[in-house]
Formats: C-alpha cells, sequence, structure tokens
C-alpha cells in the first residue's frame, strides 16, 4: 500500500512527511569501547495536526540467527518542524540521556546534529551527536555517530528499515 500524506499535516511538517507511520528492520552497532552487536528496530512517527511528530524507538539485540536475545534501547520525544524544513528534535533515553538536535530536512533526507546533552550520573557520558536519516528507495535508512566515554564522534548505529 503507498504512503499518502494526512489531510491535516501541518504545513511546516511536509518536508519529514515521508517518516510517519511504522518502520521495523535491522540495524548495526559498534565502538571502540563495546563489542560489535546486531539489533532489530521499531521506529513510529504520528501527529495529530500540529508542527511537530511524536517519535519512538525501540530496539533489541539479536543474535547471528537474527533471534532476539533481549531488549535493547527505547528513546522517545518530539520532533518540532519549523518553516523552511528546519527541525528541533527533543530526545529522551531509557539510558538516562537527553538530548536537544537541531536540523534540516529537504528531498527525503534529515540531518541533525545536537545542541544539548544531559545525562544522569549513571548514565554514559555522551557530549556530541550526529545523524541521517535518508528515503532510499522507499526503505528509511540511518547513520547515528556520537562522541561518548571520551571518544571522539564516530559511528555508533545504523539500520535500514521498512514501512510496516
Amino acid at each position: 500500500m503507498p504512503f499518502e500524506i494526512p489531510e491535516n499535516l501541518h504545513p511546516d511538517c511536509g518536508p519529514i512527511a515521508w517518516l510517519l507511520g511504522t518502520w521495523r528492520g535491522n540495524g548495526h552497532g559498534d565502538y571502540p569501547t563495546i563489542d560489535g552487536f546486531q539489533f532489530g528496530q521499531e521506529l513510529i512517527f504520528t501527529h495529530d495536526g500540529r508542527p511537530f511528530f511524536h517519535y519512538m524507538s525501540r530496539a533489541w539485540i539479536v543474535d547471528e540467527a537474527g533471534e532476539k536475545v533481549r531488549e535493547g534501547a527505547i528513546e522517545t520525544g518530539f520532533w518540532r518542524a519549523k518553516p523552511g524544513g528546519r527541525l528541533e528534535v527533543l530526545l529522551t533515553h531509557n539510558t538516562g540521556i537527553s538530548e536537544i538536535w537541531y536540523g534540516q530536512a529537504e528531498g527525503g533526507k534529515v540531518e541533525l546534529r545536537t545542541a544539548g546533552v544531559s545525562f544522569t550520573e549513571t548514565a554514559k557520558e555522551v557530549t556530541e551527536g550526529h545523524r541521517m536519516y535518508g528515503n532510499v528507495e522507499g526503505d528509511l535508512l540511518y547513520a547515528n555517530d556520537l562522541a561518548m566515554v571520551g571518544q571522539d564522534l564516530q559511528p555508533h548505529t545504523w539500520a535500514r528499515l521498512q514501512r510496516a
């Protein structure tokens, strides 16, 4: 079934309208301070006609056969659309991290950079982030780069998700 833009979509949300709905797929993660891993993931973008999307992501660690091993990361927040494709994104993670991101959406591509990161005393220290999302052949591809635990900004997770 092809994706249809909702009638009540706020005009500022036009550049990110392609994200609406539920996406599922698989990804990979790596970082110098951890062992590489594979995960399954579900992203959900919803809206109610105002100039923002509610966002929810949940992931689970999988083994080499793709079988679920355990629950993984959860993040939720709001993608606030501004005129001209500008974005303000607020995210909160189950790991004790909250972030403010600024970015731009245009032509099926979203690029975000952190403007601020806060974390609880038991969370990993995250100091910077960069994310890219793209509509590639109808799939959602993303890459998430992080600077954390004393490391420079570098790739951490990436995935290819299909519309559910």
